[in-house]
């Protein structure tokens, strides 16, 4: 008996019909959702990365004062509205609302 080449068999490759007009928004949807996703772990990746390479930008391990500063320099109005605030309420209630509050922050610190 003598071996032929087999050839290819329809079998092997599996054809499917074209997708209908449903079918190829879901998967234009699905392409799109990937999309993004490698988007965001591209752009967290680099965010890491970033991170790491400058340990002094910022973080959890800042003291409050450093924090504190940074967010007054990038929040300046902000600021400005809370010390309004502070001058309009008075010292007697600034003392009494941060005996309040700071027990409450520090539990939060921890």
């Amino acid at each position: 008996m003598a071996t032929t080449p087999s050839s290819p068999s329809p079998m092997s490759q599996p054809v499917f019909p074209p997708p209908t007009a449903a079918q190829q928004r879901v998967l234009d949807r699905i392409a799109l959702q990937r999309e993004r996703l490698r988007a965001r772990r591209a752009a967290r990746a680099q965010s890491l990365a970033l991170a790491q390479r400058e340990p002094g930008a910022g973080g959890m391990d800042e003291s409050m004062a450093l924090r504190a500063a940074g967010f007054a320099r990038e929040h300046p109005l902000a600021v400005a509205a809370m010390a309004g605030v502070a001058l309009v309420a008075g010292p007697r209630r600034l003392i009494r609302w941060a005996g309040v509050l700071l027990p409450m922050l520090m539990r939060l610190r921890r």
